[in-house]
């Protein structure tokens, strides 16, 4: 990102490892056959209409996530949707608290820019959080899906955090780190 001229903010995307991105493509088989199915994006002149649709959809994101920083239209309502228990299937999820250090810790892991832009993973988030297991990562995952903060991206194990969840991590974590932070200072 960077201001161009100094009119013009401008995002751009630079990848070394296109294999990383997984797209439905015609596969071949050392038999010689040939199916469609998922495999990682191939590195030649074929591919960038490809590479440019993931990219320019992870500069959306990107985008989006930074718009949502000083938007506070519809906060009272959206803190208290968010702090609020949800009931799935007879089982009550607890509503995320802005004043608990593992619901911060969670929001802060998840707002990092790589995951905004390509989604996430459990075993990405677990890197960023000391002690946790992959079931305790999973009851994370669906407490924030059923909230709304996150989505899952269909036909993957990646998620994305959604509108809504970007403004719900800007607010707690500018409540944390201008108000929280500087009253216990």
């Amino acid at each position: 990102m960077y201001d161009k001229f100094g009119h013009v903010l401008r995002i751009e995307s630079t990848c070394n490892n296109i294999g990383a991105f997984r797209v439905k493509r015609k596969v071949e088989h050392r038999d010689g056959s040939s199916s469609g199915q998922k495999a990682p994006l191939k590195k030649s002149i074929y591919s960038l209409y490809q590479l440019f649709t993931i990219m320019k959809a992870a500069n959306y994101r990107y985008l989006e996530l930074i718009s949502s920083f000083d938007d506070h239209s519809g906060g009272k309502e959206n803190l208290t949707k968010v702090t609020d228990s949800v009931v799935d299937k007879g089982r009550s999820y607890r509503g995320l608290n802005f004043f608990a250090e593992r619901d911060l810790q969670v929001l802060e892991a998840i707002s990092r820019g790589e995951y905004m832009t390509f989604g996430m993973q459990g075993k990405d988030i677990r890197q960023h959080l000391e002690n946790i297991s992959p079931s305790a990562i999973s009851r994370i995952f669906k407490r924030l899906r059923l909230h709304g903060i996150i989505e899952r991206a269909q036909g993957s194990y990646k998620y994305f955090a959604t509108a809504y969840g970007k403004e719900i991590i800007a607010a707690g974590l500018t409540v944390r780190n201008l108000v929280l932070v500087p009253a216990s200072a």
